[in-house]
């Protein structure tokens, strides 16, 4: 009686134990993404800033946002193409100071799991395009004249 009762324990387990793991994998693939897409979103916010206050020129906010997006694995479920990968712009601050900053690259997600990662980008050859902008006032509207004005001011 007990040897009935270990094997039906072992076609039990047989059947549980990849169920479980899809549904991990289920997990885990979204969550790459989204990790991946928060920091993409994190770097075009500091790049905001960053453009904001420096007189950098656009190689500087380039290799700027490329550390930071360093924080990506180089895995393609993470990011596709390695590091040089990445696509950066940066546009303003404009007399409106207004400055905008977009960040975009590229995922493959696991072969069974394209069509839940779908939903989070654009698919394109079963790579998903990812892309965070984000867009900043970064002069109040109560602020008068433009920059070269404010630096006469301070002589």
């Amino acid at each position: 009686m007990a040897r009935g009762g270990s094997g039906q324990a072992s076609v039990e387990a047989a059947l549980l134990v990849p169920v479980v793991l899809t549904l991990l994998a289920l997990l885990v693939q979204p969550a790459c993404v989204l990790y991946t897409r928060s920091v993409m979103a994190s770097t075009a916010a500091e790049l905001t800033r960053l453009a904001a206050t420096s007189l950098g020129t656009e190689g500087d906010l380039r290799s700027y946002a490329l550390r930071r997006l360093a924080a990506v694995p180089n895995v393609p479920v993470f990011h596709e193409g390695g590091p040089g990968a990445w696509e950066v712009e940066v546009e303003g601050p404009g007399d409106d100071g207004r400055v905008t900053a977009s960040v975009g690259g590229s995922v493959r997600p696991l072969p069974l799991f394209g069509a839940v990662v779908l939903a989070l980008g654009t698919s394109a050859g079963g790579v998903v395009e990812l892309e965070a902008e984000v867009t900043r006032e970064v002069r109040a509207d109560w602020i008068g004249g433009d920059y070269a004005e404010w630096i006469g001011v301070w002589g």
